[in-house]
Formats: structure tokens, C-alpha cells, sequence
């Protein structure tokens, strides 16, 4: 009994989205904010980094402050307008490939991530949970929707499908040639549907997002204990989403880079190795794993094919037939000494949309010794861990869409 809701959308001004929208902050290198932030005033980036007008960087609740004050600013300046009635709206990327993604920008209740109809299948970090409900607790807004997914449901992808036979309120394309579109489905009956049709789904998946997930959670418990008139109504009890049926969800791999042996010579490793793996020699010409429990390794200018010996490996549980989890129970933790995934630096990811060439001129470079290349986790094994309440390997996938903040906008 899923709770997506329409919402009134603060949005950018039809001739100034595509100046507005952006990536989420970190993706962009310090070069690449100077020059879009110098030569761009309406981006998205002036908001979120509002240190730059004072040439100075800003944290904390100074930071979360000078947030709130731009993003006022930039209302003030009819950049953004807020729509009248509570609406869904459709959103539509086709990235450079010509893959293209269809789904609804909504707000999602954060009592459904606390009963676990929305599932989650990473950890997260409290720290962060608790860094960013500070922030949203300043700012009151949410300008990066949370990424969910849900069954195929033909009602749903019927309406979606009849509302982008119409004119999109927004049609912009960005300089890495994605093309985004957004319908403003405002249809009263339409509306019904759709949120009848939600209600008959039972469980709901985070596809990326889970720490903006949890930080609006404790923000709306939070918010209801210092609220003695909660209804349960109120705006801080949802959390801006975009959902998109399981079948337009793609999910590639992330592979592991690591910059030493720890300590053991190659023909050491390899003897090692072997006692876990059948290895095939491929030579110095690219080679991709073609399935499940089976990796390419580079290392020392060849490509390497390891099988998993599944007769000396356990399978108990989800977790335990994911690669990314077989990698790290086999060789990253026992051979390598990498017990930490996430702090430890000697190891590091790239994603599978950049392809097995980084890791073999990151490694032949000398900045890594060897690399793993893996198959993409399928969404049946995201749910099956989310299923189970297990948890992935840290970078275990790398999940398009990705969505640009700035373009919908909500207020609690």
C-alpha cells in the first residue's frame, strides 16, 4: 500500500531549465563548477554552493543558511515558479546511447521507509544520515529526487505513455547530450488513477538514493515529535521521488582497481588465487566476463579469466551468490587484506560505463597493480538482497537514470 503523492512543484521557468539544472555537486571537478558557476548565473550550482559569491568556502549551518537564501533569491527573481495544484509529473531522459527512460516525479512517504514497503538494499552511513537532515532542516527543500522503482504496471505506463503524446512543458537537452523531457499531469481523474494504482503495489524499490532516503525519514520523525498538531498531512512526512518500472532500470557493473599485492609476488598470487578459481590466461587484448561468479583480471599486462570453484565456495543466502560479495569473501579480504571497502585507499572503482580500457591504463600506468572487471548485479538480485534486509558490497552498482537537481523542487 504504497503512499505516492502529487505535490506542488517549485520548477524553473520554461526558457531558463536547461540554464537552472545540474548534476549533483560531486560529480562536478573544481574546475568544471568555477567555469559553469563564472559563466552560468542561473545554475543550479550557485544555490547549492553559495560560498562562490563571497569567494569563500562555507560549511556547516553557515553553509545551510546561505542555501536557504539563494534559493529564496532565486524565487524572488521568478526563476523558479510553484504550480497552483498538486500534480504529477511525468519525466523523460534519453541519454546519448538512445536509451530512454520513463517515469513519475512524486512524493513518497517517509512512514513507507520505516515499514519497509519502500526497501533499501546498501548501508548507510549515520553520520551522513544525520549531516544531511540538518541540512534539509535549513533548507526545506528537496531538489535531487530519490531514485525508486517499482513492478511493471501497464495502467500506469499507459497514462504515461498517453501524456507524453502531448507538448512537454520542458524539452532540454544537456552538454553531455542527454535530452530531458517534463509533462505537468495536473488531471484530477488521471491523478486518482495513479495513486490507486500505487496503493496496490506492495513493495517498492530504492533504486539510488538511500542516504537522501533515511535523512528524510529522521527529518519527518524529527519534524513530528516537535509538532504537537502532526496529522501525519504535513509536507515533511514525503520525500521528492522519481519512479521508473523495473524494466527501464539499468544497472552496470562497477570494477575494482587495487594498487598492490599486498605484499606477494605475481606468480604467489596467482598460486593463491587458484585455490578458489580455475584461471585461463587471455593474453594483452581486452577480455569481459560473460556471467555469473566469473571475473576478468588484468594484471601485469594480460587479461586473466577466473572461474569461481563453486564446489569450495557456500551459497546461504542472496548476499553470498552476489560477485560483487564472492570478490570480496574470496580475494579482496583473504589474499589482498582489504577489509574495508569503503575507507580503505588502497582500492578504488570504476564504473562498467567507462569500460575495461581504464582499468587496463590505470594498471598499465603503474597507479594500480591489478584490476577485476565483473558482470552487471541483475534488479531480480537487488531485490532478492532487499528482500532478504542483507545489504550489497559497497559499489556494487552503478544505476542510470541519473537525474539533474533543480528541475522539480519540494517544500516542506
Amino acid at each position: 500500500m504504497a503512499k505516492i503523492i502529487p505535490f506542488k512543484a517549485v520548477r524553473p521557468t520554461r526558457d531558463k531549465v536547461s540554464l537552472v539544472a545540474a548534476r549533483s555537486y560531486q560529480t562536478y571537478t573544481l574546475a568544471e563548477r568555477e567555469s559553469r558557476m563564472s559563466y552560468n548565473p542561473f545554475s543550479f550550482l550557485h544555490i547549492i554552493n553559495p560560498g562562490y559569491k563571497y569567494h569563500k568556502d562555507i560549511s556547516g549551518q553557515d553553509r545551510y543558511k546561505l542555501v536557504r537564501n539563494r534559493y529564496l533569491e532565486f524565487k524572488e527573481d521568478r526563476i523558479f515558479m510553484q504550480d497552483e495544484i498538486p500534480c504529477y509529473y511525468i519525466y523523460k531522459i534519453v541519454n546519448r546511447e538512445g536509451t530512454a527512460f520513463s517515469g513519475i516525479v512524486a512524493a513518497a512517504s517517509a512512514e513507507d521507509y520505516e515499514k519497509d514497503l519502500i526497501k533499501k538494499h546498501e548501508d548507510t552511513i549515520e553520520y551522513r544520515e544525520n549531516v544531511f537532515k540538518d541540512y534539509l532542516k535549513s533548507v526545506r527543500f528537496n531538489a535531487e529526487p530519490v531514485l525508486l522503482t517499482y513492478p511493471d504496471n501497464d495502467v500506469v505506463a499507459n497514462i504515461i505513455s498517453e501524456i507524453q503524446k502531448d507538448r512537454a512543458e520542458y524539452e532540454f537537452t544537456t552538454t553531455y547530450r542527454d535530452t530531458h523531457y517534463l509533462w505537468k499531469l495536473d488531471d484530477s481523474k488521471l491523478i486518482d488513477v495513479l495513486q490507486n494504482e500505487f496503493e496496490s503495489i506492495d513493495t517498492i524499490y530504492i533504486a539510488d538514493g538511500h542516504h537522501r532516503s533515511a535523512s528524510s525519514y529522521l527529518l519527518a520523525k524529527d519534524s513530528k515529535s516537535e509538532n504537537n498538531e502532526h496529522t501525519g498531512n504535513e509536507p515533511y512526512n514525503y520525500f521528492m521521488t522519481y519512479l521508473i518500472p523495473e524494466s527501464d532500470l539499468r544497472i552496470h557493473e562497477f570494477n575494482r582497481l587495487i594498487k598492490d599485492l599486498n605484499g606477494l609476488s605475481k606468480e604467489a598470487f596467482l598460486i593463491k588465487l587458484d585455490a578458489m578459481y580455475r584461471i585461463e590466461n587471455r593474453g594483452n587484448e581486452l577480455y569481459k566476463p560473460n556471467g555469473k561468479h566469473h571475473f576478468c583480471m588484468y594484471l601485469d599486462g594480460e587479461f586473466y579469466s577466473l572461474y569461481l570453484r563453486k564446489s569450495n565456495y557456500t551459497f546461504e543466502n542472496p548476499l553470498d551468490a552476489l560477485d560483487t560479495q564472492i570478490l570480496y569473501k574470496t580475494i579482496l579480504e583473504p589474499i589482498l587484506g582489504i577489509s574495508d571497502l569503503r575507507n580503505d585507499k588502497r582500492i578504488d572503482y570504476s564504473h562498467g560505463k567507462n569500460d575495461l580500457v581504464t582499468i587496463k591504463s590505470k594498471v598499465d600506468s603503474g597507479e594500480f597493480k591489478v584490476g577485476f572487471g565483473l558482470v552487471p548485479i541483475t534488479i531480480d538480485e537487488m531485490k532478492a538482497i532487499a528482500n532478504n534486509h542483507l545489504t550489497m558490497p559497497p559499489k556494487s552498482t552503478f544505476i542510470e537514470p541519473k537525474l539533474r537537481s533543480g528541475v522539480t523542487i519540494y517544500e516542506f
